[in-house]
């Protein structure tokens, strides 16, 4: 069974440790109310796992990779993928370095899945990738698309008061969340699920299939802010700490 992180009740806090959000067993309509997607999920595990001979639930954090319908990591390979145009050399890289994220591309989770089922594995795991600090995480993207780029770190309170949003929209910056808020989303154990069968391929890898996929597809869907908002947040930021 796919269910989702949203099953769990915190983003903060130890990760492997948070309790579950209160289960919701009426079918309510996502579009009036959307806070009740987790709720919903946690309804739909205990179904399965009290009700199947044997199941398996996998919660997936943040599912990256060419196909990407929400834009929101695509964000990142499209960005460094610019190259030397003028401005686009220096990079803005949202809130502290050590800042824990993770992904997981898709491939590797529907390979995953079906193997799994195909074993008959059990048991309540997270299709995650392996948790990276930001700095390395975005070296990483650079890496897989040959980009030579120079970053300027930019903190959180800065961010806020410009209005950048987190995670995804036009006026976001995507993997970006606020914290500490959300310590808790980006650092969980995917070890469990590495010993189960998950097989998680080089970041690398899956930034550049992205972006050979944005290529590909003029139409893909890109979240996050425009370059010329980039450039007028980075001189603010200058301007505003000199040197």
């Amino acid at each position: 069974m796919r269910s989702t992180s949203s099953s769990i009740a915190s983003t903060s806090g130890s990760p492997g440790t948070l309790p579950l959000v209160e289960a919701i067993e009426e079918d309510v309509d996502l579009k009036e109310h959307p806070q009740a997607y987790g709720p919903m999920k946690v309804t739909c595990e205990r179904i399965v796992l009290d009700g199947a001979a044997s199941a398996m639930v996998v919660r997936p954090g943040l599912i990256v990779g060419p196909g990407d319908p929400t834009g929101r990591f695509s964000y990142w390979p499209r960005r460094l993928g610019l190259g030397p145009t003028e401005g686009a050399s220096e990079v803005l890289a949202p809130g502290d370095p050590a800042d824990m994220m993770q992904v997981a591309d898709v491939r590797d989770l529907a390979a995953w899945a079906v193997a799994a089922c195909e074993r008959r594995t059990t048991g309540v795991y997270d299709g995650v990738g392996r948790a990276l600090p930001m700095s390395d995480l975005l070296e990483q993207c650079a890496d897989g698309v040959d980009a030579e780029v120079t970053w300027t770190w930019v903190d959180q309170d800065f961010l806020e008061g410009q209005g950048v949003e987190p995670w995804m929209g036009p006026e976001a910056i995507p993997l970006w969340l606020p914290r500490p808020a959300y310590d808790g989303l980006g650092a969980h154990d995917v070890q469990p699920s590495l010993d189960a069968g998950l097989t998680v391929r080089p970041l690398a890898e899956t930034t550049r299939d992205t972006l050979g996929w944005l290529d590909a597809t003029p139409d893909a869907p890109v979240s996050g802010i425009a370059l010329d908002r980039e450039r007028e947040l980075l001189a603010a930021w200058h301007a505003r700490r000199p040197g």
